[in-house]
Order: structure tokens, then C-alpha cells, then sequence
């Protein structure tokens, strides 16, 4: 630059930022203090990595993975969560996702539902309790 040029600013950098606020993908509520319906998941080995569950009043449902199956059960476990965002989608109700989920099941899968019907748990602390100790 030459003596007695100014420096020019790009009025874009003196601008306020305008925040917006942006959505992601439908989920469910991820709590509930009601009863709730749910799934016991297996690895192809047959050993439980997880529970899926769901209440319908709150619109509510989500994943537990079993700690004691580690990042094994952690990994595995993301198709269900995955099932459950696409199901929320569909505008689906949590308790019915579990249907479809039951339904649809493949052993032959790396992990699979191992109930043979949706099973019922006083509170939402019973089924992560499940997967902490069981």
C-alpha cells in the first residue's frame, strides 16, 4: 500500500452475525417418569447387548445399551437408534415402533431382537437398571 491509502474493510466483516437457529432429525423424548413398553436386543452370539424402549404418553422412547457389553454394544446398538430416528420420522408412535421392530427382526443380523413379545417395566430407571446389572 502506498502512503495515504486507507485500508479497505470488507463491510461483511463488520456486520452483526444473525444466530438461526437450525433443526435436526425428529427424535423422541429421551425421558419419561411413566410405565414403559420394551425390547431386549442380542448380538448374533445370542448375549443381550441392549434394551429399546418407548411410552407413548410422552412421546418417549430410546436405546440402553448394556455397559457390561462395552463399545461392542455401543456400535451395535446405533442401528437401533438409527430405526427408532426413522420411525419418529414416519411420525410413527414409540410403543408401535416397537412393533415394527419386533416384527421386522433378523437373527441372521448382527443384532437382533431377542423378546418374542414387547415386555412391560414399571419406569423407564427398571429398564436402564437392566442394562447397568443385568
Amino acid at each position: 500500500m502506498s502512503e495515504g491509502s486507507e485500508r479497505r474493510t470488507s463491510p461483511r466483516f463488520a456486520e452483526d452475525l444473525e444466530f438461526r437457529s437450525v433443526s435436526g432429525p425428529l427424535r423422541y423424548t429421551n425421558s419419561t417418569d411413566k410405565t414403559v413398553k420394551y425390547l431386549t436386543v442380542a448380538d448374533a452370539d445370542g448375549e443381550t447387548i441392549g434394551y429399546i424402549w418407548g411410552n407413548d404418553e410422552d412421546d418417549a422412547a430410546g436405546w440402553c445399551r448394556r455397559l457390561s457389553g462395552g463399545g461392542h454394544a455401543f456400535n451395535l446398538g446405533q442401528r437401533w437408534v438409527a430405526a427408532l430416528r426413522d420411525a419418529r420420522s414416519r411420525g410413527v408412535a414409540p410403543t408401535e415402533a416397537l412393533a415394527e421392530l419386533l416384527r421386522n427382526s433378523d437373527p441372521r443380523l448382527p443384532s437382533h431382537i431377542a423378546s418374542t413379545a414387547v415386555e412391560e417395566a414399571p419406569t423407564l430407571q427398571t429398564v436402564k437398571d437392566l442394562a447397568a446389572h443385568g
